[in-house]
């Protein structure tokens, strides 16, 4: 068998595309009664930017990272960081069932629950390290495995509120390993510094239509540009500038499903004058066009939003 310490030479670079826009996932099961089993040929990587749990309902399944190779039996959970080379094959010649949960973490968290971005960087926390918290602890790899589960059937029954319940499962699902993760990722987030980020924070909030700079969030914090730059990412995980796009992108998302402004406006709206990087970075966060995105909502909601009513005099 092929070392788990091979060359990448071909990676297949996935691209996913989410069942909902606005939940930022896909999640499916895949299953085979077939009697056949071992390594492929070709075996092949895969690689997408999305971090990925796998679930084992049935079976056994042979997964293979640049980490290790490892056999997942009935109950694991295993997660795969974003970007994280990694292929599978069916391991054993009785029937396997999983679950293939895709997910950009970061589009889960909003400015309450934004200090516990870092905890899960792939920057500082590889988030494989987290699979020996699921090899380690049988009660919370169970609760990991509900979790899932739930987030799988609700995406499949699609009953009224499932959107607020998927979001609750993947915030529990997080807790459960923020909370539960030997290296104290807690005491990192409470140190994280968000107070005093709190006026750039409202700034960036209160003037997303307008031109905003590095220079004047640090004359509000009365910081210098090097420091505050450093000192922003080490907080948020993100850079000034990403999280000033992710903030624009996200208001121009609502802008999107509840108006009938045209490309431009919402461009204009949401502070981005020129609209070839208006729709770059829209397809950055969203995989999609603004015009296919609210195709896609639209035809999902069965509902054409109503047009904005001009304001009396």
């Amino acid at each position: 068998m092929e070392s788990a310490h091979s060359a990448f030479s071909e990676i297949v670079n996935e691209e996913v595309i989410y069942q909902n826009p606005l939940l930022f996932l896909k999640i499916w099961e895949l299953g085979s009664d077939s009697a056949h089993f071992g390594v492929p040929t070709p075996w092949l990587w895969h690689s997408h930017k999305q971090v990925e749990f796998l679930v084992v309902m049935e079976g056994l399944l042979a997964i293979q990272t640049k980490h290790e190779l490892a056999v997942l039996s009935a109950g694991d959970v295993i997660v795969l960081g974003s970007s994280q080379p990694h292929r599978t094959y069916k391991y054993s010649a009785g029937p396997l069932r999983q679950i293939v949960f895709q997910i950009d973490l970061k589009q889960h968290f909003d400015l309450s629950t934004m200090p516990y971005l870092h905890c899960f960087s792939e920057l500082t926390h590889p988030l494989e390290q987290f699979n020996e918290l699921f090899r380690s602890n049988p009660g919370v790899k169970q609760a990991a495995y509900d979790f899932i589960l739930q987030i799988f059937e609700e995406s499949q029954s699609r009953k009224i509120g499932y959107e607020l319940a998927i979001s609750a499962a993947i915030k529990n699902l997080l807790l459960l390993m923020l909370r539960n993760d030997n290296r104290d990722l807690s005491a990192l987030a409470e140190d994280s510094g968000i107070a005093r980020l709190r006026p750039a924070l409202d700034h960036i909030d209160n003037h997303l239509g307008e031109r905003i700079t590095v220079e004047d969030v640090c004359s509000l914090l009365n910081l210098s540009y090097h420091y505050f730059i450093k000192y922003f990412k080490k907080v948020m995980g993100i850079s000034f500038v990403d999280y000033v796009n992710y903030k624009r992108i996200k208001k121009a998302e609502r802008l999107l499903l509840t108006g009938d402004l045209s490309m431009m406006e919402v461009s204009f709206e949401v502070g981005i004058l020129n609209m070839a990087q208006f729709y770059k970075l829209f397809k950055r966060h969203n995989q999609c066009s603004p015009k296919e995105f609210k195709q896609r909502m639209r035809s999902q909601t069965g509902v054409t939003p109503a047009p904005l009513l001009a304001q009396a005099d």
